[in-house]
């Protein structure tokens, strides 16, 4: 799979159609990765998956503030040195706002590269809200 590095600001059409309602989102969106956000605080996941597409590593970040998340290196350390293929980045906008910002698509960018000279993809990266999430990849920024 290649992974493309996100271009700037995301644009209107790219916003558009990187949402995806709660009501169209798949298995994992829906029941693994949503349940695991409240509402208050900004947490931040990742989830790890191997050659077979199972799941080797499920890590949360909670914010240390209300509005921001950064991912701490041990995470990133027991990614490489496991069995994982691929990621998919989540996190949370408790502002209810889906769009990606500055900082997330500078975060999905570093992610990206970091991960593809680990030999490890990048999926997708998915920022949640209360009536469904944007999708990097569906945006075609990723």
């Amino acid at each position: 799979m290649t992974i493309l590095e996100p271009i700037g600001k995301a644009g209107s059409n790219a916003r558009r159609r990187g949402f995806v309602p709660c009501d169209a989102e798949d298995a994992v969106a829906s029941h693994l990765l949503r349940p695991q956000f409240d509402g208050d605080r900004e947490s931040l996941l990742l989830a790890a998956f191997d050659a077979y597409q199972r799941l080797v590593r499920f890590d949360r970040v909670d914010s240390e503030t209300p509005r921001r998340c950064v991912v701490p290196p041990r995470c990133w350390r027991t990614l490489l040195v496991g069995s994982a293929t691929s990621i998919v980045m989540a996190h949370n906008h408790p502002s209810g706002v889906a769009w990606p910002s500055d900082a997330d698509i500078a975060a999905t960018r570093d992610a990206a590269q970091f991960l593809r000279m680990a030999g490890i993809d990048l999926v997708d990266h998915l920022i949640f809200v209360a009536d469904g999430h944007f999708s990097f990849r569906t945006a075609e920024m990723l």
